[in-house]
């Protein structure tokens, strides 16, 4: 089982990095990517960065994961171009279990 956490995590980091590379014209509070704002994208960044991460994920990180579409993230899990874009992939898989989020049956 603790596959799905990182499976989770991965297509997290996925998304962090379309955020991140895309001009995105979100107002404040808007829906991005997978029922998550750029902001709260961008409050995970940090523990997942190749560029000295911080151990525990921010809360805003956490808050927003729990709300997450997992499922929709899960849609990026494949990708491999997360070291080439600065982020962890190791960490990006421990995200979940640090933020106490359950993944979903189907990721």
């Amino acid at each position: 089982m603790e596959e799905k956490p990182r499976t989770v995590a991965f297509a997290l980091a996925i998304v962090l990095v379309v955020a991140t590379t895309m001009e995105m014209s979100l107002a404040s509070g808007a829906q991005g990517f997978c029922n998550m704002t750029r902001d709260e994208l961008m409050a995970c960044k940090p523990s997942i960065s190749t560029a000295k991460p911080v151990e525990k994920p921010a809360d805003a990180c956490c808050t927003a994961l729990s709300h997450a579409d997992l499922p929709c993230l899960c849609a990026y899990k494949n990708s491999g171009m997360l070291p080439y874009l600065g982020i962890d992939p190791n960490l990006a898989m421990q995200l979940p279990a640090k933020c106490s989020v359950p993944a979903p049956a189907q990721c």
